[in-house]
């Protein structure tokens, strides 16, 4: 497959695996709400982000949007929009290939670019995503006035570059009909099944074992267009007919038609690959959101939450994780609050304080602005704001003194097992068990874990410890126990004899 080469590529491409682990930090003055806890808001570099979110949630996001910088040069203030090109494309590989690892086996990823670099980005998603799970290259009508000052032309759309996990298994769901799509429909026979609509009963494409006469309620013998044919065999025709599916008119005189029952047909339309701004919004429409919210914004092209909402409808279900890393305005969080989805937004400018965490708390205080109205937006819900902490390791490969256990026991599984932690026992405080995967279990000793930080004591694999190890996989099936910790006490003979195998922290720690 062809792929895209850049001075750095060969770097670039090393980059996501680089990436240093940081901790998250929540910041209580900035959450807000209740409820939900997890719609959460970042605050930071979002490669940074990303690879703090990968042992908590890969695997796990149904529907990923973002709207990186389009690299014209004209871009917010917060953001380096005038990159040069290869510099471009080393900002987004690593993040493209970490959001890959966030998206669920089922979810989709859409991309708002713009025509600068929206054909180099296709071929480096082609690359990233595989070619074979591109699924739509939508273009939306960003503005519907004309530039008569434009040297070329009047510019007038972006692009959104949509692609699934896996395309053979994903589809997205079906927009909703709309008021006017339904005024096809009505019901002049009183059918008791309700209203239909009506096709043809011929096939462009003529066959010879169609071709014969119907007989009308009036005794009419009628027969298809001229270089045409019947859709139906001669028995189903006549099983239509005696199910009242085809119809002759008021006088029973006219050539049949097929009823088509408004029960019959899906429940909403397949999306079109174009997206007029009467339908998903634009611009200016952005813009006017903005300015209801805030006095005094940087940015020049919001995306309407018209736009977000399509997006989500397509991509993602009531109750499902979607992600924005180029967060802006916060409109996809506030889009997704009042669609009932959780969220995960990152920013890397001070507007994650001075805008996004304060529009999402107009919006559970039930603001009224944007999609509101149409979706019975009442309020509610809440989020939970982060900073980046501190890194794993300092320079001198030793755990920083702020790593809590949970954090380390995530960076842990996730290094082993490639799959999002969730803690064994849940409700249990001590244990030091982090899970079971393909016949391994494995366990951290670490920052008091088991309330003893005494020499021989909880960060010490000894026979205690290792009891209490036992205790909580008591019933659980697996063949070998991995632990964790700053030191081992047993014998080597001890741990072979029984399937142990201990790796001393840090230095057994993937970085």
């Amino acid at each position: 497959m062809p792929s895209l080469n850049w001075l750095t590529r060969s770097e670039d491409i090393q980059a996501a695996s680089g990436v240093p682990f940081r901790a998250l930090t929540e910041v209580p003055e900035l959450s807000y709400g209740g409820g939900s806890t997890d719609n959460i808001l970042i605050h930071g570099d979002n490669l940074e982000a990303l690879r703090a979110l990968l042992p908590f949630y890969a695997g796990q996001v149904k529907c990923i949007y973002i709207d990186p910088p389009y690299n014209t040069g004209s871009a917010f203030e917060h953001y380096d929009d005038n990159l040069e090109h290869a510099t471009w494309l080393k900002m987004m590989y690593p993040r493209l290939v970490l959001l890959r690892e966030l998206l669920a086996e089922n979810g989709s990823m859409w991309i708002s670019i713009d025509d600068d670099e929206g054909h180099y980005l296709k071929v480096l998603c082609d690359e990233i995503f595989g070619r074979r799970n591109f699924v739509a290259n939508v273009v939306w009508q960003k503005k519907h006035t004309r530039s008569n000052d434009a040297t070329w032309f009047s510019d007038n759309h972006d692009h959104i570059l949509c692609y699934a996990k896996d395309k053979i298994s994903w589809r997205p769901n079906l927009l909703a009909r709309t008021e006017n799509s339904l005024g096809n429909y009505s019901n002049p026979d009183n059918d008791p099944r309700g209203v239909w609509a009506s096709g043809p009963c011929h096939a462009k494409t003529p066959s010879e074992k169609t071709m014969y006469p119907i007989t009308t309620p009036t005794g009419r013998k009628v027969y298809p267009p001229p270089g045409t044919s019947w859709r139906f065999s001669k028995d189903n025709f006549e099983a239509l007919i005696a199910d009242k599916r085809i119809y002759f008119g008021k006088t029973g005189n006219n050539i049949p038609r097929y009823k088509r029952f408004i029960t019959d047909v899906q429940e909403g339309f397949v999306p079109l690959t174009i997206w007029l701004r009467d339908e998903a919004g634009d611009n200016q429409e952005g813009k006017t959101e903005i300015k209801k919210l805030f006095d005094d914004t940087p940015f020049t092209t919001p995306k309407p939450e018209r736009l977000i909402e399509r997006i989500l409808t397509l991509g993602s279900e009531n109750g499902d994780l979607v992600l924005d890393s180029f967060l802006g305005s916060g409109t996809t969080a506030a889009v997704a609050l009042k669609m009932g989805r959780r969220f995960i937004g990152v920013e890397l400018g001070e507007q994650a304080k001075t805008h996004c965490a304060v529009r999402l708390r107009k919006v559970i205080d039930g603001e009224q602005g944007g999609i509101s109205k149409s979706v019975n937006w009442q309020g509610g819900g809440g989020f939970r704001f982060y900073e980046l902490g501190a890194m794993m390791f300092d320079e001198f490969g030793r755990i920083q003194e702020s790593i809590t256990f949970g954090c380390l026991a995530a960076h842990i599984w996730f290094s082993e097992t490639k799959t999002p932690y969730q803690p064994f026992r849940p409700n249990c405080l001590r244990s030091a068990v982090l899970g079971i995967h393909k016949g391994n279990a494995y366990s951290l000793l670490f920052n008091g874990i088991l309330h003893d930080r005494s020499v021989n004591g909880g960060n010490v694999l000894n026979r205690t410890t290792l009891q209490l190890l036992r205790d909580d996989l008591a019933g659980a099936d697996y063949k070998k126990l991995i632990v964790y910790g700053e030191w081992s006490k047993l014998l080597p003979k001890t741990m072979k004899r029984e399937n142990i195998e201990f790796r001393q922290i840090p230095y057994k720690v993937k970085k």
